[in-house]
C-alpha cells in the first residue's frame, strides 16, 4: 500500500511526465495515410502508441509494481490489484481533425479504488490533479464542483458513442428530456476533459454510456476530490467498469439518476 507521502511524490512525477508526453503530442502532426481504424469510427495513429509507450517507461520507473490497464495495449499486464489505468490521448478524433480539445489521463487505482488521476490539457495549458484525501486542483489551484442547486440552472456534458449503438434509442429520448430541463448540453468529445471541467464547475453534471475504464479513471477522483458524486446509471459506484457514467456537482445528482432511469 502506498502511504500520503509517497503518494504525493508519485503525484508530482505524474504530472511533469503528463505534461512531458502532452507537449510531444501537441509538436506532432499525422498525416491522413498514417491514420488507422480500431474499429467502427475508431481512430488511433502512431502519436498514440508512442505517447502511451512513454507513460508506460515513465509509470513503470515510478511504480514497478504496478500494473497497466493502458487502450493501445502497449503493455499486457492488468491483473495487479495496483495498477496504471492510461489513456494516452482522449479525444483522438478532435486531435486528427485539428480540433484543440483533446488530453492525456493517468488515473491509479488500488483495486476499485482510485489513489490519484492527472489529466493534462496541452491546448488549453491546464493541468488537473487528485490525490485521495488531498482535494482536487487545477494548475496546482484548489478547485471545487459548481454550487448549482437545481438541473434547470444547470449546463450538462455528454457524449455519442462511437460504435455501441445498441441503446442509441434510448439515449436519444434522454437527451430529448433533458434539453428543455437544463441551461444546455455540450458535446466536447472528450470524457476526460468533461469530468475534468465537472471538478472545476464549468459543467454541473455529465453522463454518457459506451465508455471504457481509461477514458474515466483519472476522471472520476477529480471529481470526487473537488466535492462531486461520481456513479454509473444505476447509483452504484462501479462507473469505472459498468461502461456508463453520471458525474455530477452532487447537488442535481438524484434529479438526474431519476431522469435516466426513465430512458435505461
Amino acid at each position: 500500500m502506498i502511504d500520503a507521502l509517497q503518494l504525493q511524490e508519485t503525484l508530482a512525477e505524474v504530472i511533469k511526465l503528463s505534461e512531458k508526453v502532452g507537449q510531444f503530442i501537441a509538436n506532432e502532426s499525422v498525416p491522413p495515410q498514417e491514420i488507422e481504424l480500431k474499429g467502427l469510427n475508431n481512430l488511433v495513429s502512431y502519436v498514440d502508441k508512442e505517447a502511451e509507450r512513454m507513460f508506460v517507461e515513465g509509470l513503470g520507473i515510478l511504480l514497478p509494481e504496478a500494473g497497466f490497464v493502458a487502450e493501445e495495449g502497449t503493455i499486457d499486464y492488468d491483473d495487479r490489484e495496483l495498477r496504471w489505468i492510461i489513456d494516452p490521448l482522449d479525444g483522438t478524433t478532435n486531435y486528427l481533425h485539428n480540433i484543440p480539445c483533446w488530453c492525456t489521463s493517468v488515473g491509479l487505482f488500488d483495486g476499485s479504488t482510485p489513489l490519484l488521476g492527472v489529466i493534462h490539457s496541452p491546448m488549453t495549458n491546464e493541468t488537473f490533479s487528485a490525490s485521495v484525501g488531498m482535494g482536487a486542483f487545477l494548475n496546482n489551484e484548489r478547485i471545487h464542483v459548481s454550487d448549482t442547486a437545481a438541473l434547470s440552472s444547470s449546463l450538462l456534458a455528454t457524449g455519442f458513442p462511437y460504435d455501441d449503438f445498441g441503446k442509441q434509442n434510448n439515449y436519444m429520448e434522454l437527451l430529448k428530456a433533458l434539453m428543455p430541463l437544463s441551461r444546455g448540453i455540450r458535446r466536447l468529445g472528450s470524457a476526460a476533459m468533461d469530468l475534468a471541467y465537472v471538478a472545476c464547475g464549468r459543467f454541473d453534471g455529465f453522463y454518457e454510456y459506451g465508455l471504457n475504464p481509461w477514458d474515466v479513471a483519472a476522471g472520476i477522483i477529480i471529481v470526487q476530490e473537488a466535492g462531486g458524486t461520481v456513479t454509473d446509471f444505476s447509483s452504484g459506484l462501479k462507473a469505472l467498469e459498468a461502461e456508463e457514467i453520471l458525474a455530477s456537482n452532487t447537488k442535481i445528482h438524484s434529479e438526474l439518476i431519476t431522469i435516466i432511469n426513465q430512458h435505461f
